[in-house]
């Protein structure tokens, strides 16, 4: 299809005037007007023509992505017979999750012999689930300038949008599963955690609390005393899927963040011999997963986790809570990612969690609200100012009076900013086993 380029759009636009002046002074000449105006509708349909015709089209893009991540969209093109010198244009409409507003634009670049040509468009998923790719626009000027070739193609790609799990694959990871003397070797691992397992001489850098007196007493060398790790602790990874956890931070949602260091979590308790299983809510129940209890079915808490919708509605504590509660047979250590914006849904999280505290090791995990920091601590340049800063003010400090009455029932609360959450999360794993607080 010829379509009009906006060189032809503005020659238009100042012939306008131009006509009517020669109207007025010389109506005799009128017939110039029309003639220019089919002069230039000839000229444009030349110029369309002379643009070259597609061979042929491909658009690439990965079957998977994840969350956050850059995504490349890739369009190839051949040409044949161009006289043009701009570069043609492409255009893909997709699913809004996959790019902003749903439409990613992109320049093709000259490849081999002037006819084949190729663009990438890098595009940031914004939400977990499956976004369609549905239509491919290309165009290419002629020439002149003055006229586009343009056709549209019919896509049926999807594109599965992942959890983000790049901090499972980052080396600080590996950092903490070396200090954690965590391995796949089914041995009993001595050094760690809280079951007596032997006796062993002292050396230079064991830890002097573990000196055994009583034996070392009636000996003639000092005995440390050895403990083996506790494995197999039931952990459940339980997140709020409500309002508050939909809210974006930083760009992507925080149920979004949650999940990511959840998982990398996930991966660290597979590796030291734990069982892992996920838990979502809103308004009801939306998962509940078998433990996992192998590294190599990580994959299983990855599908899973790519199922927890966004929901806008305010999560139901009481239900979920008690359900979750009435699954676990054992003592279990429970990581619940929530986030509140009133006190009222707050109370209701504290009354559902202090019944859950008294059975299991809870610990509660929140990000810290760097917009509302910014809005309380902002200069009050007006009155507007003045009333934003004391409502994000007050607001700060009911999140606190809220964390503080957590920590009171003996939950344990992490609020840290979101990229450092996965990794307090980790640490606070490691100190809880080792103390043997959840079997």
């Amino acid at each position: 299809m010829i379509v009009p380029t906006a060189r032809t759009a503005t020659l238009a636009a100042l012939a306008a005037p131009l006509a009517l002046v020669v109207a007025a002074a010389v109506p005799g000449a009128w017939v110039l007007v029309p003639a220019a105006g089919m002069a230039l509708l000839i000229l444009v349909l030349l110029d369309g023509l002379m643009a070259g015709r597609l061979r042929d089209i491909t658009l690439t893009v990965p079957a998977d992505a994840e969350v956050g991540e850059p995504l490349p969209i890739t369009v190839l093109a051949e040409i044949a017979g161009r006289r043009g010198s701009g570069a043609p244009q492409a255009s893909v409409q997709c699913d809004p999750r996959l790019a902003t507003g749903g439409r990613a634009d992109l320049a093709l670049n000259d490849g081999v012999s002037g006819e084949r040509w190729r663009g990438v468009a890098q595009v940031i998923p914004s939400r977990r689930g499956t976004g369609a790719v549905e239509r491919l626009w290309l165009r290419w000027p002629g020439p002149l300038g003055l006229a586009s070739q343009q056709i549209s193609r019919e896509l049926g790609d999807q594109v599965r949008i992942w959890p983000d799990l790049s901090p499972v694959r980052s080396p600080a990871l590996q950092v903490f599963l070396r200090d954690a003397q965590f391995g796949l070797i089914a041995r009993r691992i001595r050094g760690e955690g809280s079951q007596f397992e032997s006796l062993a001489e002292y050396e230079p850098g064991m830890d002097r609390r573990r000196i055994d007196w009583k034996t070392s007493a009636r000996q003639t060398r000092l005995f440390a005393r050895e403990f083996e790790s506790e494995r197999n602790n039931p952990i459940v990874f339980a997140f709020d899927c409500g309002q508050a956890m939909c809210e974006p931070i930083d760009g992507l949602p925080r149920i979004d963040r949650a999940v990511s260091a959840a998982l990398t979590a996930s991966y660290v308790a597979l590796k030291g011999g734990d069982r892992v299983a996920l838990f979502g809510f809103a308004r009801q129940v939306e998962l509940m997963t078998p433990f996992v209890t192998d590294a190599r079915a990580f994959h299983r808490l990855q599908s899973a986790a790519a199922g927890l919708d966004y929901h806008a509605q305010e999560p139901n504590f009481t239900l979920a809570l008690a359900t979750l509660s009435a699954r676990l047979e054992r003592r279990s250590m429970i990581v619940l990612f929530s986030d509140f914006s009133d006190p009222t849904s707050a109370e209701l999280m504290i009354e559902s969690v202090s019944r859950l505290v008294q059975r299991h090791v809870v610990l509660f995990v929140t990000m810290d609200d760097a917009e509302l920091d910014a809005m309380a601590a902002a200069d009050p340049a007006d009155l507007a100012r003045l009333a934003e800063a004391v409502s994000a003010d007050t607001l700060a400090r009911q999140r606190a009076l809220v964390l503080q009455r957590l920590r009171q029932l003996g939950v344990d609360v992490i609020e840290a900013p979101w990229d450092k959450i996965g990794y307090r999360l980790i640490d606070r794993y490691l100190a809880i086993k080792r103390a043997g607080s959840i079997g």
